[in-house]
């Protein structure tokens, strides 16, 4: 079984992904795939400069992410740009390594982590769906702490992504992540046990 992992920014998808893995799942992670798609000489990283110019690329050829999300996170229609540059080469660097999961270890549990499932329609791939979930307030005060921001800045990056109430109506599988961390265990092992994982 295959199943996407998905969530909002700072609802704890992190902590649901290591402990489903602690379990025994394998973790294909959105995150990764972004890092590794826009290592020097990938096509990626070239279209990335190509769009935004040499001043998101670091002297040693790296991608300044600090200098990137400057010029996105201001403007909507930049970073839907970004997106289509990025989300394909995401997408087919993570489908290799299920497609390879799948071979290798017929009958365990694949997670796919990522963090715009829904806002890239990417949901139909997948046997089903995983939401980390906090309510908005929660999520806006784990930002700031997290990142250090005010709550202007939180809220208008919370605001990029789709609505975590929308996600967890959407959701098959929801883990309510704002309690303790015994409680998101109990969770995690109830959707093992009612799934058949062994």
């Amino acid at each position: 079984m295959k199943i996407a992992l998905t969530g909002g920014i700072a609802t704890g998808k992190s902590t649901v992904a290591d402990m489903l893995v602690e379990r025994g799942a394998l973790l294909v992670d959105a995150d990764r795939a972004a890092r590794e798609v826009v290592m020097p000489g990938q096509p990626a990283l070239e279209a990335v400069a190509s769009k935004f110019g040499q001043a998101v690329i670091h002297s040693d050829g790296t991608l300044n992410r600090k200098a990137l999300g400057e010029i996105v996170f201001h403007d909507k229609g930049l970073l839907k740009e970004l997106e289509g540059i990025l989300h394909p080469a995401i997408r087919t660097w993570m489908h290799e390594i299920i497609r390879q999961y799948e071979e290798d270890f017929p009958g365990k549990l694949i997670v796919a982590d990522i963090p715009l499932l829904y806002e890239t329609e990417q949901q139909s791939l997948y046997d089903g769906v995983m939401v980390s979930y906090v309510p908005r307030s929660v999520q806006q005060q784990r930002l700031m702490a997290r990142n250090d921001l005010d709550a202007e800045e939180a809220n208008r990056r919370i605001e990029l992504q789709m609505d975590i109430e929308q996600k967890k109506r959407l959701a098959d599988w929801v883990i309510d992540n704002s309690g303790t961390l015994e409680n998101t265990s109990a969770q995690i092992g109830a959707f093992w046990t009612s799934q058949g994982l062994t």
